[in-house]
């Protein structure tokens, strides 16, 4: 029988990280080699980040866009091990810590762990590139609880970038990220996000096709974070012992080129 993946926690005192301890636990496939969180943090069964590294196949890091881009550089000038990051709202700079930090450990970044998701990221694409910029708008509304800190949320930037895409367009060019005022005709071939905060909302996402007499909408709704804790554990299955590089849900899921 094959020995188990050890699985570090990032993150480990936040709800990400407290579901992720739980999605391993109960998977024989898995062993948790340690679990540890911000510096100065107290809680039965933490570790000294550097003892978690020593000892993990891969680290699971649901945290902050900066202590993700910190984690990937550790991890890089330790030569592993290698890194499953869920968190979103990354600026340019903790981007590239990671983009040089895949240089020499592999790493799976994505928006959203979701088996659906990813799903409805293929569909959004196809969609796009179906029916034109010029008869069709596209709105993406994005709903998470209250304590969410970045908007649009990973998700929703994930799927404006397939719609983007579709259109052979950069997402940079084209977002329409908040609206105030009198702001005048919509923009043609523009990608609205609209955004909701409040109570214990998961995570909703819709991505709306608009043309003159017809709306297509396209949707998902995630119930628990435990479906995103068992994306993250196929991310580390898929990702241990892969050679270095930046790989997404799309790469885990064998969706590429399809």
């Amino acid at each position: 029988m094959p020995q188990p993946l050890r699985i570090a926690i990032a993150g480990a005192l936040g709800r990400m990280g407290r579901q992720m301890a739980e999605t391993i636990a109960a998977d024989p496939r898995l062993q948790l080699a340690g679990r540890f969180h911000r510096p100065g943090s107290t809680g039965e069964g933490l570790v000294r980040r550097d003892e978690a590294l020593a000892l993990a196949d891969v680290v699971v890091d649901f945290t902050t866009p900066a202590a993700s881009a910190e984690l990937a550089t550790a991890c890089a000038l330790r030569g592993g091990p290698a890194l499953v990051i869920g968190s979103t709202g990354f600026d340019g700079a903790e981007l590239e810590a990671i983009a040089e930090a895949a240089k020499t450990i592999a790493v799976v970044r994505s928006g959203s762990y979701s088996l659906g998701l990813n799903m409805l990221t293929g569909l959004v694409e196809q969609a796009a590139r179906a029916l034109g910029s010029y008869d069709c708008d596209i709105e993406i509304l994005e709903a998470h609880h209250r304590m969410k800190v970045d908007a649009p949320s990973g998700t929703a930037l994930m799927l404006g970038e397939a719609a983007a895409h579709g259109r052979g367009v950069e997402l940079d060019d084209v977002a329409k990220r908040a609206r105030d005022g009198l702001v005048g005709p919509r923009s043609t071939g523009e990608i609205g996000f609209a955004v909701l905060r409040g109570g214990s909302i998961v995570g909703e996402h819709s991505v709306s096709f608009l043309t003159e007499g017809e709306t297509l909408t396209l949707s998902h709704a995630a119930a628990d974070r435990s479906m995103f804790a068992r994306g993250a554990v196929a991310a580390a299955l898929w990702i241990a012992g892969r050679p270095p590089g930046e790989y997404d849900m799309r790469d885990v899921l064998g969706l590429i080129g399809s």
